[in-house]
């Protein structure tokens, strides 16, 4: 007699990017299963023992309503991927041809995500794009399934209210703030399977007054699973992903770090060669500096505490030409100094310039009138 599996109180609680991971990674090499009782992932990861992935393969076949294989991206899917954002969101003509060049090629995933990552204006749109698509087709896969689930990513809820909401996910009796934020998690999950989910259009209207977008990091729970099989644990797939960045597309790279560390080792773009070239010359720039700098100070020379200021105003010398003019450089010290130029005398010696003593003038006394 087979055994009953338990049922869940509210919708499960998926991790939508964790999701979207598996079917990126998901291939002729890996297996992933979604567990339909509590929303786990399980990974056939290879690298395990043959004894492990023998139990494995036991408990999958004994369950085999419990545990739904998460579909493979075929080579037409993924270039259609590739193809749909080339043609919907590329408007330069010069990069619309080559990205379509690198799509007909062999290798063609981590070609485009090599040359989408060297043109940073492209690679946003990517990523907004891929996440977008990629949340229709795993609405899509789950609502085939029968599965009723909510996303973590778009729960609104304390983090704590939602720990024990976990928790508690199996129990008939539950306090207050379960029971409200179950009945959250209801309402949220029948977004999932309107038409909208499917085909997300634009509001239409005024559009809302533009105010400053303020990023906040979502938060997320602790994985918290009371109903996994023994012999399932080991393959228990629980990376910490928070961002869609972190999805790479492809099977190759297993990280984004991973991803950059490869385009690292790749040639560079023209332009990006001309700014390495530039920072070399700078950096051979600072070196020299730094060797002049101990050279002098292996000469003994130190240098300046205080720039250089002139203590004075500048003097001119005084010339006398030929004939007996004096030259420009005097007539300019004394506009400068503002100071008249002073006589000499027979012996060469400066005397003050004589001033011209003033004349008194005499006035009339007005006579009074006699009365």
């Amino acid at each position: 007699m087979k055994e009953e599996l338990p049922v869940a109180k509210n919708p499960l609680i998926l991790r939508f990017h964790r999701l979207m991971d598996a079917f990126t990674k998901s291939d002729d090499e890996r297996d992933f299963y979604l567990d339909s009782v509590e929303g786990f992932i399980v990974y056939s990861d290879l690298d395990k023992s043959e004894e492990d992935l023998k139990q494995l393969e036991t408990e999958i076949k004994k369950n085999q309503k419990r545990y739904y294989l998460i579909p493979k991206m075929t080579f037409y899917e993924v270039k259609k991927f590739m193809e749909g954002f080339v043609n919907e969101k590329i408007y330069d003509i010069d990069t619309k041809e080559k990205l379509l060049d690198i799509i007909g090629s062999k290798d063609s995933r981590e070609n485009f995500l090599e040359f989408i990552y060297d043109h940073l204006t492209e690679l946003e749109k990517w990523q907004q794009y891929y996440q977008e698509r990629s949340r229709i087709k795993i609405i899509e896969w789950l609502r085939s399934q029968n599965i009723h689930f909510v996303f973590e990513e778009d729960l609104e809820i304390n983090a704590n209210v939602l720990e024990k909401t976990k928790r508690m996910l199996f129990d008939t009796k539950v306090p207050k703030d379960v029971s409200q934020a179950r009945e959250v998690i209801k309402l949220k999950s029948k977004t999932y399977y309107s038409n909208e989910a499917l085909n997300p259009r634009p509001k239409r209207g005024r559009p809302p007054k533009q105010q400053v977008k303020v990023e906040v990091e979502p938060q997320f729970t602790i994985d918290i699973y009371s109903k996994v099989p023994r012999l399932v644990r080991p393959f228990l797939y629980i990376p910490d992903i928070r961002t869609p960045a972190a999805v790479t597309f492809s099977a190759k790279f297993e990280t984004e770090e991973h991803l950059l560390a490869s385009l690292r080792g790749t040639p560079r773009s023209e332009g990006n060669e001309k700014l390495e070239a530039l920072s070399e010359r700078l950096e051979s720039l600072r070196h020299l500096s730094e060797r002049l700098a101990g050279k002098e100070k292996a000469l003994g020379i130190e240098p300046l505490k205080v720039h250089f200021a002139p203590t004075g105003t500048p003097k001119l010398k005084k010339t006398v030409d030929g004939t007996g003019g004096k030259k420009i450089g005097a007539a300019f010290e004394g506009a400068l100094t503002g100071e008249k130029e002073e006589k000499k005398d027979s012996s060469g010696v400066f005397t003050p310039q004589k001033r011209r003593g003033g004349s008194i003038r005499r006035v009339t006394p007005i006579k009074k009138k006699k009365q």
